[in-house]
């Protein structure tokens, strides 16, 4: 088929998915609560479905007085069950798929449940989504005359019992459809090497040979290969390499520090970000607006959403709220129930709603990456914004950070400590550091208040990073590429510690 067919033909068949959109765009109270019911009378004869009696849940309140609210831990064992060989434990059909995800530095790994139904009808279904809502903004697109450039952080399967465990990723390219294979470079061989160096060589290899219109990736390790590629082909931007390229879907970190760089890349106005927000556990949100930074909270994808207000998060009067009952620039905590079983299962992530009609969302953190030593409330959104203001008013560029409190001691008062590795350092370290404190104390009002006067906090102390510094710390603990991320905030020292240990 000739590529200009068979761009207006897929072109025509993605716009289509958008008229299923509008019907949750207009009813989204009915569709989650539909995509409930359908949920639990899919399990009900499942161990947890007789557990909790799913049979006669009937509405939201039921479920929720009925079902616990679980972490991870509380149900690994369901899930090493599953793992070595039974079913029907929390999900009718067949569990054969497990992403492994840890965190940063986490020796324990989590084994998170892939149904069929959540590979279809979340995974799958939101690439298309993506594609079908830059479509529908992007009419004169040309994105299916070339390929997407994806980066993962695909490893090969593992086999253990009859299931298999591996990164998402990988998952998802082993079960990919035809066409999306079709579509996308490097190839399957290459985007499976486990080898983080050797891969990036590869997929340059491969890449440059192509006609890339897209790129799909974390900002992050994106740009070391981006920057790679021009190392490589001795070009000046991306678009002497690929004239053809268009957009950038990316997700998995914040983009705000790696903006400014992106935009010397990809030196081009009319050159599309587009940002998703997926995990191991589900594909939840995706950018429906040209240069807008919030997302569409994608709601018929097997997936029904509750969040707990984060002023009550982890107290006796936590409560949960379902979609419907949500409120304005109130950051919560998500919690999730799947088409892969996983029942009010708190995911670890913090959002914000900019707008309820129709419902869209910032990431703002994480639960457990946020810093609150002192009583300043310090999230990840605070923290990216005050850096990339701070970018600006200094000229300095930023490739990696994490920041950490300093503790009273005696009379001493307590600080926040930022270990940053700098792409351009600025000429004045403590212009930048001044630009941050202000920053910082504009956007976060509990954060301010500890500052006045150096009251609680003293200012941020800044130590600067060793080239690679990050880099090398993630190698270390065999963790480059893909969806490993440094964590950026931390009520403890444990991560900058280390740290500042290699950045002797």
């Amino acid at each position: 088929m000739p590529i200009p067919l068979f761009n207006s033909i897929a072109s025509w068949l993605l716009k289509k998915r958008y008229h299923q959109i509008e019907l949750f765009l207009k009813y989204p109270a009915e569709v989650q609560q539909e995509v409930l019911q359908q949920l639990l009378n899919l399990a009900e004869d499942t161990e947890i479905g007789q557990r909790y009696e799913f049979e006669t849940i009937t509405d939201y309140e039921t479920y929720k007085n009925r079902v616990p609210i679980v972490t991870y831990e509380e149900i690994e064992p369901l899930i090493e069950r599953t793992r070595k060989g039974e079913q029907n434990l929390f999900w009718p059909t067949s569990i054969k798929w497990f992403a492994k995800s840890s965190g940063t530095t986490n020796a324990k790994s989590k084994f998170i449940p892939v149904s069929t139904e959540a590979l279809e009808d979340c995974h799958y279904k939101s690439s298309k989504d993506l594609l079908c809502l830059y479509l529908n903004n992007n009419e004169n697109s040309q994105l299916f005359t070339g390929k997407s450039l994806r980066l993962g952080g695909s490893k090969e399967l593992y086999e253990d019992n009859g299931t298999f465990f591996g990164d998402l990723s990988a998952i998802l390219i082993d079960n990919m459809p035809f066409w999306a294979e079709m579509s996308s470079t490097p190839s399957n061989r290459v985007s499976l090497m486990s080898e983080w160096e050797s891969k990036m060589f590869a997929i340059i290899e491969e890449s440059i040979q192509e006609n890339v219109t897209s790129l799909a990736g974390v900002p992050s390790w994106m740009l070391v290969l981006l920057n790679r590629v021009l190392e490589q082909t001795g070009k000046n931007h991306l678009f002497e390499v690929w004239e053809n390229l268009e957009v950038y879907f990316h997700g998995g970190v914040s983009f705000n520090p790696y903006r400014e760089q992106y935009a010397k890349l990809l030196p081009r106005k009319r050159f599309r970000y587009y940002e998703i927000y997926n995990a191991s556990e589900g594909f939840f949100a995706i950018q429906d607006r040209n240069d807008e930074q919030d997302l569409l909270l994608m709601l018929d994808y097997g997936i029904f959403y509750e969040f707990i207000p984060m002023d009550v998060f982890g107290t006796p009067t936590q409560r949960t709220v379902p979609l419907w009952e949500v409120d304005l620039n109130t950051n919560y905590a998500m919690v999730i129930t799947t088409n892969a079983g996983l029942w009010r299962y708190q995911i670890g992530d913090t959002v914000r709603f900019t707008s309820l009609n129709p419902y869209r969302i910032k990431v703002t953190g994480r639960t457990k990456h946020h810093i609150n030593v002192f009583g300043e409330e310090l999230i990840i959104e605070n923290a990216e914004e005050a850096l990339k203001r701070s970018c600006l008013q200094t000229g300095a560029e930023i490739k990696d950070y994490t920041v950490a409190p300093v503790f009273m001691k005696g009379k001493a008062k307590g600080a926040h400590e930022w270990l940053i590795e700098f792409r351009n350092a600025p000429e004045k370290l403590e212009g930048f550091r001044d630009a941050l404190d202000h920053a910082l104390q504009s956007l976060n009002s509990d954060y301010e208040a500890k500052r006045y006067n150096n009251m609680t906090l003293n200012e941020p102390k800044i130590q600067v990073a060793r080239d690679n510094l990050f880099y090398d710390w993630l190698k270390a603990k065999g963790k480059l590429g893909g969806q490993h991320k440094i964590p950026r905030l931390s009520n403890d020292r444990a991560y900058i510690d280390e740290l500042l240990q290699m950045n002797q």
